[in-house]
C-alpha cells in the first residue's frame, strides 16, 4: 500500500519507467543535436535558446506526469489520474509544439533526410492528421471517451491500456494545439479569430466532463487497480474531486491559452497576412515551389541562405519581366 498522498509523496515516490525514460532521452538528445547543428551552420542565426527550453520543459512534464508521485498514484486515486491527464494533454504538448521540432529537423538535416522530411510534411496523411477539425474531434472524443465510459475502469486496471492512454493523450494534445500555438510548416494556417473559436468550443468539453464527474452518484469505473492509500477520499468522493480538477483546472488552462492567443494576435507584425484565410495558406504552401523553380537549389535540400538567394533571384526575374514588359510593345509569349 502506498503512503498517504501529498506533496512529499509526489516528490519522493518516483517510479522508473524504462520506455518513457528511453523515449524522453532520445527525443531530447536528437533535439539538442539539431540545435547544435543549426548553430554550427549559421553562427549568426543560431536556433533560439528559448525554443530549446520549451521543448525540454515539455519532456520534463512528461517525466513528471508518468514517473513522479503523480504517476505512482495514478491507478489508485482517480483525481490524481485526472491531474496526470491534464499534464499530458494540455501542458506537455503545447510546450513541445512551441519547440518546433519539425522546423528544426528541416533546418538541421541534409539530403536524403531533408527531402524525406519535406515529403512527409506535405503528405496527405499528415495534412489530414494536422487538419484542425480532426484535432478538435480527437480531443473531444479522447476526453469524453476516457472519462465517461466503461473504458475508465478498464484503463485503471490494465497497465498496457494505461500506457497506451498516456501516448494517446500526448499525440491528441499535440495535434490539437499544433495549429493554434505552433508555427510548423504544415498545410493549415488558422487566423487568430478561428484559433480563439476552437479554444472557446473546446472549453465546454472540459466543463461538461467535470460536471458529470462532479455530480456522479456512483463510481462507474468498477474500482481501482490496488488498495487505496490511507487518508484517501471514498470512491464517490474521489470521482467528485476528479470532476472538480477537470472542470476548474482544465478551464483555467484553456482560458490561459485564450489569453495567450490574444497576446500573440496583438503582437503579430503581419496581421493582414495572418487574416488572409485560405489564400494565405495556399500562398505559403506553394512558396518553396515558386522560389526554387529554375534555381540551382531546386530538387535538393536547401538551407536558409540558398532559400534567400533563390527568393531574391525570383524577385529579380519578376522585376526584369515587368521592366521589359513596360518598355517593349511586343515579345515572345
Amino acid at each position: 500500500m502506498l503512503p498517504a498522498f501529498g506533496w512529499q509523496a509526489v516528490l519522493t515516490r518516483w517510479e522508473f519507467a524504462p520506455a518513457v525514460t528511453a523515449a524522453v532521452l532520445a527525443a531530447g538528445a536528437l533535439y539538442l543535436w539539431g540545435a547544435w547543428r543549426v548553430g554550427r551552420a549559421h553562427p549568426a542565426r543560431p536556433w533560439p535558446w528559448w525554443r530549446t527550453g520549451m521543448f525540454l520543459a515539455g519532456l520534463a512534464v512528461v517525466v513528471l506526469a508518468t514517473q513522479s508521485g503523480i504517476g505512482a498514484y495514478d491507478d489508485v486515486l482517480f483525481w490524481d489520474h485526472m491531474i496526470q491527464h491534464l499534464l499530458l494533454i494540455m501542458v506537455a504538448p503545447p510546450l513541445l509544439v512551441v519547440g518546433q521540432p519539425f522546423t528544426l529537423l528541416l533546418h538541421a538535416s541534409r539530403n536524403p533526410l531533408h527531402t524525406w522530411a519535406k515529403r512527409v510534411m506535405r503528405s496527405r496523411v499528415l495534412s489530414f492528421l494536422t487538419w484542425p477539425p480532426f484535432g478538435f474531434v480527437a480531443y473531444v472524443a479522447t476526453v469524453v471517451g476516457t472519462h465517461l465510459t466503461g473504458l475508465t475502469g478498464l484503463i485503471l486496471r490494465n497497465q498496457l491500456l494505461h500506457n497506451a492512454e498516456h501516448v494517446l493523450y500526448l499525440v491528441v494534445g499535440y495535434l490539437f494545439f499544433l495549429p493554434i500555438v505552433g508555427r510548423e510548416p504544415i498545410r493549415w494556417r488558422l487566423s487568430y479569430p478561428i484559433r480563439l473559436l476552437v479554444l472557446v468550443l473546446a472549453m465546454p468539453v472540459d466543463t461538461f466532463t467535470g460536471l458529470v464527474l462532479g455530480y456522479a452518484g456512483t463510481w462507474f469505473g468498477n474500482g481501482t487497480a490496488g488498495p487505496r492509500p490511507p487518508g484517501s477520499p471514498g470512491l464517490v468522493e474521489d470521482v467528485h474531486w476528479a470532476g472538480a480538477t477537470m472542470w476548474i483546472a482544465g478551464d483555467a488552462i484553456m482560458l490561459g491559452f485564450i489569453m495567450l492567443v490574444m497576446l500573440m494576435w496583438s503582437r503579430d507584425e503581419r496581421p493582414a497576412a495572418a487574416s488572409a484565410g485560405w489564400l494565405e495558406a495556399v500562398r505559403r504552401a506553394r512558396f518553396d515551389d515558386v522560389v526554387t523553380a529554375g534555381s540551382p537549389a531546386a530538387g535538393r535540400g536547401i538551407d536558409d541562405d540558398e532559400h534567400l538567394a533563390a527568393y531574391n533571384d525570383y524577385l529579380a526575374r519578376l522585376n526584369s519581366g515587368g521592366d521589359s514588359g513596360g518598355g517593349h510593345s511586343g515579345g515572345a509569349a
